[in-house]
């Protein structure tokens, strides 16, 4: 007899909705992180410096940062159906101002309007594979692997739209997405989805915020947000401003480190639970540190490739790890992955912005040394969670 599997078990809306669902994540994957290898295009177009270039990828994750609340609030007005339409949208609206004007401040409306196209995708499909799935863990490592295979993608899609369009090939690039996420904005439309917002039951207050192991972990989950952000976003700039490499091989490198993340995150989801979640976190926040040495010690491109493949296998497994470092208090505390988010996003925001600043002031290279810091102090957290282990101290707050 054949193993029934969480999509077998669906009926035919059911089967629409996670159908739809996983191609909208695809091309949530694509326009995320095509960010970075779009920057210096857009940058060099525009004449922006490198301060307003690391504004606009903070703006994007400003964006992505806030859409945890208008997408918590606006379906209690609108319903979650029309709610997502429109916040899907501001994708199109995002990538339009980008092809059309050079304007500092509309731009940076448009990253923070992709940023919030993006969380409110990302919070409404995880919810709804929850939902339609029955919260099979099945359904949502496939739902985060068809993100990461967008990701993979996004850089190639600049590289061959630029050699169809040469200078203009950015903008090739942003209309496929316009056009793609249209289509998604269409099979959000046709949803058949309950339109009632369900509220947990449970506690709601803040007392998890005398936990000392919570703080420890917010604090990884800070400096782990702060450097994947700005690695995704500045790497590419990085390497064509320095001269190491031309801007098509750079792109490619970007695709590389998502696929180390994709096969990284395979990995865990296989053998995750047979690690230590400490041993876990230490070989992987050690060896994100130690790679992104490589990366910054040469100019080796046959060096750089595999400190690219390193830093996307280490990096795949410490947010997932983090997080279940403090799943009791996340279970028992509603309010508490909010405020995680919260804090783990600023330092998405911030760090950007910083690079850029130092990368004015004192060059790329200095810029990106910054994130060696924000990776070592990451490091130091996961070592103090590890004594806090051995002293007895556990995820809970009495």
């Amino acid at each position: 007899m054949q193993r029934e599997n969480f999509y077998t078990r669906l009926d035919k809306r059911e089967k629409f909705i996670l159908n739809a669902v996983f191609y909208v994540f695809f091309v949530n994957g694509i326009f995320a992180m095509v960010m970075g290898s779009l920057l210096p295009l857009i940058s060099s177009e525009y004449g922006l410096s490198d301060t307003l270039s690391g504004s606009l990828i903070s703006a994007h994750s400003l964006g992505n940062l806030a859409s945890g609340f208008i997408a918590g609030i606006l379906p209690l007005y609108l319903g979650r159906k029309r709610s997502i339409v429109m916040l899907s949208s501001f994708v199109v609206i995002g990538f339009t101002l980008m092809i059309v004007t050079g304007s500092p401040l509309l731009l940076l409306v448009a990253f923070l309007f992709t940023g919030i196209s993006r969380g409110s995708v990302s919070n409404f499909n995880n919810t709804m594979v929850n939902e339609v799935s029955d919260s099979s863990p099945s359904a949502l490592s496939f739902l985060h692997s068809v993100f990461a295979v967008g990701a993979i993608i996004a850089p190639i899609l600049v590289i061959f739209s630029t050699k169809i369009a040469g200078d203009n090939g950015w903008r090739l690039s942003a209309m496929i997405i316009i056009v793609l996420t249209s289509i998604s904005v269409i099979f959000f439309s046709r949803m058949d989805m309950k339109e009632k917002v369900q509220v947990k039951e449970g506690k709601k207050g803040y007392e998890f915020l005398k936990s000392r192991v919570f703080w420890v972990h917010a604090g990884i989950l800070f400096f782990y947000l702060a450097g994947e952000a700005t690695i995704n976003g500045w790497i590419v700039k990085y390497f064509v401003d320095a001269d190491i490499m031309t801007i098509g091989y750079a792109q490619g490198l970007a695709s590389m480190l998502w696929m180390a993340i994709l096969a990284g995150r395979l990995a865990v989801s296989f053998y995750g639970d047979r690690i230590k979640k400490e041993t876990l976190l230490l070989v992987t926040t050690t060896g994100t540190v130690l790679f992104y040495f490589l990366l910054l010690s040469t100019t080796n491109v046959t060096l750089i490739t595999i400190a690219i493949f390193g830093i996307g296998l280490s990096m795949a497994g410490i947010y997932p790890t983090t997080v279940s470092k403090v799943g009791r208090t996340i279970k028992d505390f509603p309010m508490a992955m909010g405020v995680l988010l919260l804090l783990g996003g600023i330092g998405a925001i911030v760090m950007p912005i910083l690079t850029g600043a130092l990368s004015d002031a004192f060059g790329i290279y200095a810029g990106m040394s910054a994130i060696v810091v924000v990776l070592i102090m990451m490091m130091v957290l996961v070592v103090l969670s590890i004594l806090q282990g051995k002293k007895g101290e556990v995820d809970s707050v009495s």
